[in-house]
């Protein structure tokens, strides 16, 4: 049970939590020949490889857009408007001819001619009361928690690296233990079958059926070693951006313990406050909400802006009225320098977008007062679980010297025929668990290592 126990773990240790299924095209395509990787290695690879990195990278681009744009807002605003249309022809003035009695045939049909018009105004923005200035300053805020967006995702891919590294590591050692105990066995086997055929040593049927159930028990546990690693691999090539044709080999030949951090808990934690980047998206959030509610709060106040307004428009089968109290909308020009002020809102809604987000800037308030105290948590919870670890390999390690020393002694006490094949089965199934469990214990450890840099913002 506790071996079939570290095979779950095991499989769990080199799932790739969060890894985007990509195209292969969106990776880069390696050479078909062998490459040796160490763990550095493999997450410099990753960190150039991880499309979900350029994601972010153009989530920044696009925070810089909306920059540009608050602050654009700022800019000359041009409205134009201009098509040719239809209209029917008119001549004569403004009365009947001959008469002073306003003409009264306005529609009534003598042919069509073309109509062409132009409007257009010039606007240029000379006071917002702060709009555009708050909005510019919330679109800073954005810019800065989108580039710590960036940061995290490579520490996540980081982690994600480390995770299929040690898993490969874990699963291929476990494989070799499976086939050193999967050859004694074979041994002991062949031995027990010869001894029954030649009616030699002291040994019975029921032997040989208690090695066959061990052998088939082994080979099961390392045929589920051989696929964990095989999905490791293709882990790391995928995360690596490695062809999956290619051969790849990590430079290290076995897992081993990583060195014991060697900071007290206190300068972690402080280390983690000043370096993880969500204190820095915290700081920055809560001054972009800022500016929203000053923002929102300015929406009841004018614009005010000067500029040029005019228009020109033509239809040559219409005679032009040329009386000033008469605006002809199918022939006239004319332009006009401007001055203005105005209002644009709702006094319900400018209050309903302040209070939503003076209840955003309360709620990030809230949030950045828990990652006060949540991050020096995480941090405890990581360190403790580093030194319970680092105790724990110290003494599995020793455990499995001793177990190793103990298979050996009762394999070759029964090749001597000094003991039975129950004591030399429980000798490896002794190995078999200890073992598992010190390879299990390394693989917690070095992660767990890895997830106490991650959350002293080590990586980033």
């Amino acid at each position: 049970m506790r071996s079939q126990l570290f095979f779950r773990r095991s499989l769990a240790a080199v799932a790739l939590f969060g890894v985007v299924a990509g195209s292969s095209s969106a990776l880069a395509a390696e050479p078909a020949q062998s490459i040796v990787l160490s763990l550095d290695e493999a997450v410099e690879r990753a960190l150039a490889a991880d499309p979900r990195i350029e994601e972010r990278l153009h989530l920044v681009n696009e925070a810089r857009a909306l920059l540009q744009r608050a602050q654009g807002s700022d800019d000359l605003i041009f409205d134009v408007n201009a098509f040719v249309g239809l209209t029917t022809q008119v001549e004569g003035g403004f009365f009947e001819p001959g008469t002073t009695t306003p003409r009264s045939d306005k529609y009534e049909y003598n042919g069509l001619t073309t109509w062409t018009s132009v409007q257009f105004s010039i606007i240029k923005p000379l006071y917002t009361f702060g709009k555009i200035e708050h909005f510019s300053d919330a679109a800073k805020g954005n810019i800065t928690v989108k580039k710590g967006d960036v940061r995290l995702q490579r520490a996540e891919t980081t982690l994600d690296v480390t995770r299929a590294y040690y898993g490969y590591l874990a699963a291929r050692d476990t494989r070799y233990l499976f086939e050193d105990v999967e050859g004694r066995l074979q041994k002991a086997q062949d031995l027990v079958e010869r001894w029954i055929a030649e009616e030699s040593g002291d040994v019975r049927q029921a032997d040989l059926y208690a090695l066959q159930s061990g052998m088939a028990i082994v080979r099961r546990y390392h045929a589920t070693a051989e696929s964990v690693e095989a999905i490791a691999l293709a882990g790391l090539k995928m995360l690596t951006g490695i062809e999956r044709h290619a051969e790849l080999e990590l430079a290290d030949s076995r897992i081993r313990p990583v060195d014991l951090p060697p900071e007290a808990l206190e300068e972690l934690q402080q280390m983690a406050l000043e370096r993880r980047p969500e204190m820095n998206q915290l700081a920055a959030g809560l001054q972009a909400r800022r500016s929203l509610v000053a923002a929102h709060r300015a929406g009841k106040l004018p614009n005010i802006y000067a500029g040029v307004a005019g228009m020109a428009a033509y239809s040559p089968k219409r005679e032009k009225l040329k009386n000033p109290y008469i605006y002809d909308a199918f022939n006239d020009y004319g332009a006009t320098p401007l001055v203005g002020v105005k209002w644009n809102w709702a006094t319900g809604v400018q209050a309903a977008e302040v209070a939503g987000a003076n209840a955003a800037l309360a709620a990030l308030a809230e949030r950045a007062s828990f990652a006060q105290q949540g991050i020096p948590f995480q941090v405890a919870e990581q360190f403790h679980h580093v030194q319970g670890h680092y105790k724990m390999v110290a003494e599995l390690k020793q455990g499995s010297r001793a177990a190793r020393r103990w298979m050996v002694s009762r394999y070759v006490d029964f090749e001597a025929g000094l003991e039975e094949a129950e004591a030399v089965l429980a000798a490896f199934q002794g190995y078999v668990l200890i073992y598992s469990d010190y390879l299990m214990a390394v693989n917690n450890y070095n992660m767990h290592v890895a997830r106490l840099r991650h959350v002293t913002g080590d990586y980033l």
